[in-house]
């Protein structure tokens, strides 16, 4: 008679806790609600009539600023500037790696056997020397190939001083 007794109590508090559980509102997780809204978020866009092209303008236009504005400074194409604050200066100021220095025993023999164009599409691509290993736009893939010519430019100018 105990085990019985003790039976409904059991089955009677089951009951209550699931009746309870039933009346709780929980939160949403805001993480979870953005990955939902991403999930399902539309993959394009649909741009019809003239709205729709006004509407596809403000869009070019907003990817435009976006990636300008992704741009390593501010898309300047100061050649000191780059040189002396992006990753240049880092290996041709000392000359690491077998980077050439800013003299004419350096970057000005370069210049002389190669020309300058070469020297811009091998900053621009990257470059396996003898020596050491020149990465792709010095290592710094978001500079422009108008910034990395203007970089090279100011090397060489240096070198003839």
């Amino acid at each position: 008679m105990v085990i019985a007794f003790l039976f409904l109590v059991m089955v009677g508090l089951i009951l209550f806790a699931h009746y309870l559980n039933g009346k709780v509102v929980y939160p949403t997780d805001p993480m979870a609600e953005q990955k939902t809204l991403a999930r399902i978020a539309p993959v394009g866009a649909v741009y019809a009539g003239a709205t729709g092209a006004a509407a596809q303008a403000a869009a070019a236009a907003a990817a435009a600023a976006a990636a300008v504005a992704n741009v390593p400074f501010g898309g300047r194409t100061d050649g000191a500037e780059i040189f002396n604050n992006g990753p240049c200066t880092g290996c041709h100021t000392a000359g690491v790696g077998g980077a050439p220095k800013l003299d004419a025993a350096g970057i000005g023999a370069r210049v002389a056997q190669q020309g300058i164009d070469e020297l811009v599409k091998k900053a621009i691509s990257g470059f396996q020397g003898s020596v050491g290993v020149m990465p792709a736009k010095g290592g710094n893939p978001a500079l422009t190939d108008d910034q990395i010519k203007a970089a090279v430019e100011y090397m060489v100018a240096q070198s003839k001083k």
